[in-house]
Parts: structure tokens; C-alpha cells; sequence
């Protein structure tokens, strides 16, 4: 089967995204898998720290291995918003296809440090695997907010996205273009919908010219969707819908 890295190359030649799902379980895990098969598209399978607490680190990385084998659907596993290396080794080792590596909340020059030593001690434990690195402001956790969310601050500029991304040497870069996790309560009702900086997007794809992930795309306008890829995003994260069904 092909690696996640090839199948992104391919997508961006496409012009086309592929979609990240987190889960929590083996329903959520099926779900998803049944629903890339119907679609015959390649499917990131997102496990955050809590997640791989919860299910178990080693263990998920043998259901889906499992489900790739007997489904034949070309499913990836990424380590979804790590904040610390030990977590982050925890899952090279366990072959996770990708991980996020995220010291977002960092300031820009200890992000750089760390993600750049992440990045050395990771490939040595599995060189096939893609790091994500994180910049800008994208807030954290995907729950339903009371009040509107303010995406105008904390935006990722094209020139520290360069920055970043030669100093580091990550393969993925995750910025802030208008993006937010979680949504807000008028956005569940379908009362107003994230809307994105797509010229931030093609500037900065323009500037790094590495694979772009959309973080919270939870509740983000469907044109928007489709411009933002068009100007360079090349994953998707979308889950807050999910929880939202499940609630």
C-alpha cells in the first residue's frame, strides 16, 4: 500500500484534500473506515493524546493496521496534537503514520527548538513517519463555545511560516488562516459559519511549499472549503460535527 506520504502527493497534483476524523472507539474507527471505503478516497485516522490514552496506543495502532489489511482502503494513523516528545516517541513506536507535534503555545522560538530536536529523535525511531509542526493561534479542543469565536488574532504569516518550517524541517505545517477548534452555538444552529483567509492560505503554501493541514474545520463555509483547497490546504480536520451527533 501506498504511504501517506506518496498519497499526498498525488492528492496536491489532484487538487484535492484529504479528510482527518478523530476517534475514541472502535464504532467511531468503523465508521469512518466504512465511509471511506463507500467513497473510495484515502482517509486520515486522527488519535489525540486523550484519545490514545483512552484506547490505548499500541491498541490502535493494531485496529487500524487491521482494518487497512482486510478493507484494502488506503487509512492513515496520526497522532493528533502531541505536546510533549516522550508522548510523541510513544507513537513512532507504535508506527503511526503522521503525528502533530504541537508547542503552538509556545513562544515561536522555544516552538522552533523543541519541534526541530522532536523532529531528529522521531525520524530515528521511525523515518517514514510526517511531522506536523503548529504556528499562530487555532485555540485547543473541539467543544461548542457560548459565545462567537474570534479567528482574526493570532493569524500565521507567510514569512514565519517559512521561517518555521526551514528551521525545523517538519514535512506538514499547520497554520492559522481563520480557522478555530471547536464551534460556536450559532454555528451548531447553522446561524453563521467560519470563513477563511484563502490568500493567507496560497501565500503560505507559495512560501513553504510543504503540505498544509486545516485544523478546526468544524462549521467552516463549504465555498470556503473548496477555495482553500484550491489555494493549497491538503488535509482536512473536521470533527466537531461528529461529537455534536453524538451529544
Amino acid at each position: 500500500m501506498q504511504t501517506l506520504r506518496e498519497v499526498l502527493e498525488q492528492t496536491q497534483q489532484r487538487g484535492v484534500a484529504i479528510g482527518h476524523f478523530n476517534i475514541s472507539d472502535l464504532v467511531l474507527l468503523k465508521a469512518v473506515v466504512a465511509a471511506a471505503n463507500e467513497l473510495d478516497v484515502p482517509v486520515i485516522v486522527g488519535a489525540s493524546q486523550g484519545e490514545r490514552d483512552f484506547m490505548g496506543v499500541s491498541e490502535i495502532a493494531a485496529l487500524v493496521r487491521s482494518l487497512r489489511e482486510e478493507s484494502g482502503v488506503p487509512i492513515f494513523l496520526n497522532a493528533d496534537h502531541t505536546h510533549s516528545l516522550a508522548k510523541a516517541e510513544e507513537a513512532a513506536r507504535a508506527g503511526f503514520d503522521a503525528i502533530v507535534f504541537d508547542l503552538s503555545a509556545l513562544p515561536i522560538e522555544e516552538n522552533v527548538r523543541q519541534t526541530k530536536e522532536a523532529v531528529k529523535a522521531l525520524k530515528a525511531i521511525h523515518p517514514g513517519m510526517l511531522i506536523e509542526g503548529e504556528i499562530g493561534d487555532i485555540g485547543t479542543g473541539s467543544e461548542i463555545h457560548e459565545t462567537t469565536i474570534d479567528v482574526s488574532k493570532g493569524l500565521t504569516t507567510p514569512e514565519e511560516a517559512r521561517e518555521y518550517v526551514a528551521a525545523t524541517g517538519i514535512d506538514i505545517l499547520a497554520p492559522a488562516v481563520g480557522n478555530m477548534h471547536g464551534m460556536s452555538a450559532n454555528m451548531v444552529r447553522g446561524e453563521a459559519r467560519k470563513h477563511l483567509d484563502i490568500q493567507r492560505i496560497a501565500d503560505i503554501k507559495k512560501a513553504t511549499g510543504v503540505p498544509i493541514t486545516l485544523h478546526g474545520g468544524s462549521g467552516t463555509d463549504d465555498e470556503d472549503f473548496r477555495k482553500a483547497i484550491a489555494a493549497g490546504i491538503n488535509i482536512v480536520h473536521i470533527n466537531t460535527e461528529l461529537r455534536v451527533a453524538w451529544r
